[in-house]
C-alpha cells in the first residue's frame, strides 16, 4: 500500500511537538499495517500525508530505524523491515521467555479483580464466531491483560518494545487452519494456572502458547511464499517483438 493510498484525514500536530506527533503517527501506520513490510518510507510523501515540513518526518524516520522498524532499501532510503526465517525464530525465542515469565508473576502478583477480568476476556473470547480477525484482536487484549497482571515494569517494558515488531510479521497467526480453537485451547490453559496460583504451571502453559504461536507463524509464512509464488509463475509470457528480442538474444 502507498502512502498516497492514505486518504483518511489526519489532525494536526497537538503540543507534543511535531517530531513526537509524526513519529507516533508512523509508528500507529506500521503497528496497524497500514503501511506495510516492505514498503518504501519517502519524505515527501509521509509529509504530505501527515500535513508536516520534512523535518519531523526525518527526525521520526530515524527513530524508528532505531528502534529496528526501518532498514536500509536497496537503491537507498529507507524501507519498513521484513523479517527472514531466522528473525522470526529468533522473535519468537524471546517472546516465549517472556510470556512465561508473564504468566508466572502475574499467578503470584495479580489480585482478586485482575483474575475476575482475565476470566472474563477468556469467555469473551470462547463467544466470539469463528473469525480469525476478530480472536487475533481479542488475543492481544488477553495478553496485554496479563502483562499488567505481572506487576513488573521492566518485563512490560520489555513485552512492549518486542511486539512493536508484530506488525512486521506479516498476517495473523490465526490465519493457520484450526489455530483459533488450539489458541483457545491453550489460552484456557494458562488461565487455569494463573486463577490456580501456580505460577510453574502457568510458566509452562504460556511457553507452550507461543511455541504453538511459532508453528503456526511458519504455517503462514509458507502459505504466503507459495502463494506468491503461484502469482509469479501465472502472469503470461510476453509476446511482442521487442520482448521475444530479448529473449532470443538474452
Amino acid at each position: 500500500m502507498s502512502t498516497d493510498d492514505l486518504t483518511e484525514e489526519v489532525e494536526g500536530p497537538a503540543s507534543r511537538g511535531r517530531n513526537q506527533w509524526a513519529y507516533e503517527r508512523l509508528h500507529e501506520a506500521i503497528r496497524e499495517g497500514t503501511i506495510e513490510p516492505g514498503q518504501r518510507m519517502m519524505e515527501t510523501e509521509i509529509s504530505a500525508w501527515l500535513r508536516v515540513s520534512r523535518t519531523p518526518v526525518r527526525e521520526a524516520l530515524r527513530r524508528l530505524q532505531a528502534e529496528g522498524l526501518l532498514e536500509h532499501a536497496a537503491g537507498g532510503g529507507l524501507a519498513v523491515a521484513v523479517y527472514d526465517l531466522r528473525a522470526i525464530a529468533e522473535f519468537y525465542a524471546m517472546r516465549e521467555s517472556l510470556e512465561g515469565t508473564a504468566a508466572a508473576l502475574a499467578a503470584r502478583n495479580a489480585d482478586a479483580t485482575e483474575l475476575g477480568i482475565l476470566h472474563a476476556i477468556l469467555e469473551g473470547m470462547q463467544a466470539l464466531p469463528d473469525d480469525p480477525r476478530a480472536h487475533a484482536r481479542e488475543n492481544q487484549a488477553f495478553h496485554d491483560h496479563i502483562h499488567r497482571s505481572a506487576h513488573n515494569r521492566f518485563l512490560l517494558k520489555s513485552l512492549r518494545a518486542l511486539l512493536n515488531f508484530v506488525p512486521l510479521l506479516g498476517r495473523t497467526t490465526y490465519d493457520a487452519p484450526g489455530r483459533v480453537a488450539s489458541a483457545l485451547a491453550e489460552h484456557q490453559a494458562i488461565v487455569a494456572a494463573i486463577l490456580a496460583r501456580d505460577a510453574a504451571r502457568a510458566e509452562e502453559a504460556a511457553r507452550l502458547h507461543i511455541r504453538s504461536a511459532l508453528e503456526n507463524r511458519m504455517l503462514v509464512v509458507t502459505e504466503d511464499v507459495r502463494a506468491a509464488s503461484q502469482r509469479r509463475s501465472a502472469r503470461p509470457l510476453p509476446t511482442g517483438p521487442a520482448d521475444r528480442r530479448t529473449r532470443e538474444t538474452g
